[in-house]
């Protein structure tokens, strides 16, 4: 069902998807523009752009892969609720004079606090003795271990990977080593920064990875980089489902070869095994939430507020203002 924010809007219409618009209603109904929340499924969407004679759309993480492009008229925009943009063909959408955005900077915080939450939950064995609390035990079971002193790795250094490595460093005394397969100098909050992997993870207590779902990541960390990983170490992922091998990691946990998972996104969302016999779910040493890195007030509104102003400067021409994922769709537009 499509709901409508407000009758007494500007006459532009922008279709948000229901997920995207419920995480910040009220960005959305005191916008100058008229948002209708709409079903975030493909064929739906489209028919909505078709039904409203919108060229603008405001969207999640699902992927798109066709008629959303054919939907758009040239100078649409496909607004990304988000950093991540796998979902999004920027080929058919350039092909199709479509712009495509997201929203990066906003959400850095957010992302960064979760990873270190999880960080925390598998230091302490959070998970393990809350469900021991629930049925009746009193139990202090193994102990847990502090932070300082011990090793983060984090793997990708850009802006969530740096406000991870600063919290963990100014916060909790850790000590921090960015992994890029291209070194880099200016890579503020690490202690030191590597180029090889194994280098980088060798003596890592936990390893966060912050990496985005581009082909070249497809599984980078696989079942050989898993093997490089101390047994004492955890990995933790906010990033993106995609970058990990999952059967692989099942093994190394179900092994032993691996202390543990923390776990905030998956290949397949909502979670679904790759393989049934290697259901992550059924294993006492991961930890699981279901993609909330930037499922905060703050970071919700600072998404639909970004999206919105992504919108309204394509609206006004203002293209070099834009947060723009395929630059090449306005050549030759520029005001």
């Amino acid at each position: 069902m499509i709901a409508d924010s407000s009758d007494e809007m500007g006459d532009t219409v922008v279709l948000v998807t229901e997920t995207e618009f419920h995480r910040a209603p009220d960005v959305f109904k005191s916008a100058a523009v008229k948002c209708l929340a709409v079903p975030g499924d493909e064929a739906t969407l489209a028919r909505a752009v078709e039904k409203h004679g919108t060229q603008y759309v405001i969207v999640g993480s699902v992927k798109y892969s066709g008629a959303i492009y054919d939907a758009l008229s040239q100078g649409g925009v496909i607004a990304r609720f988000g950093v991540g943009h796998d979902g999004i063909d920027k080929e058919k959408a350039t092909a199709a004079g479509v712009l495509c955005t997201n929203t990066p900077g906003v959400l850095d915080e957010s992302v960064a606090e979760l990873a270190m939450l999880l960080i925390l939950a598998a230091a302490r064995r959070l998970p393990a003795l809350d469900a021991e609390m629930r049925a009746g035990t009193w139990n202090l079971g193994p102990s847990g271990i502090e932070l300082r002193g011990k090793t983060l790795t984090v793997i990708g250094g850009g802006r969530i990977g740096q406000a991870t490595a600063r919290i963990a460093s100014a916060g909790f005394g850790m000590r921090t080593i960015g992994f890029r397969r291209t070194s880099r100098a200016d890579a503020p909050g690490f202690d030191s920064m590597a180029a090889d992997f194994a280098s980088a993870v060798g003596d890592a207590d936990f390893v966060s990875l912050h990496i985005n779902a581009e082909p070249a990541n497809h599984q980078f960390l696989n079942r050989m980089r898993l093997s490089l990983m101390p047994a004492r170490a955890w990995l933790i992922n906010t990033a993106r489902g995609s970058v990990v091998d999952e059967n692989a990691l099942y093994d190394a946990l179900a092994e032993k070869r691996l202390a543990g998972a923390a776990l905030d996104v998956f290949d397949r969302e909502p979670y679904v095994p790759a393989d049934p016999s290697r259901d992550l779910r059924t294993l006492p040493n991961v930890v699981l939430a279901p993609h909330v890195g930037s499922h905060t007030r703050e970071a919700n509104r600072g998404m639909a507020e970004r999206a919105l102003q992504n919108i309204m400067r394509a609206q006004a021409g203002d293209f070099a203002a834009m947060d723009l994922l395929n630059p090449t769709v306005i050549a030759g537009r520029e005001r």
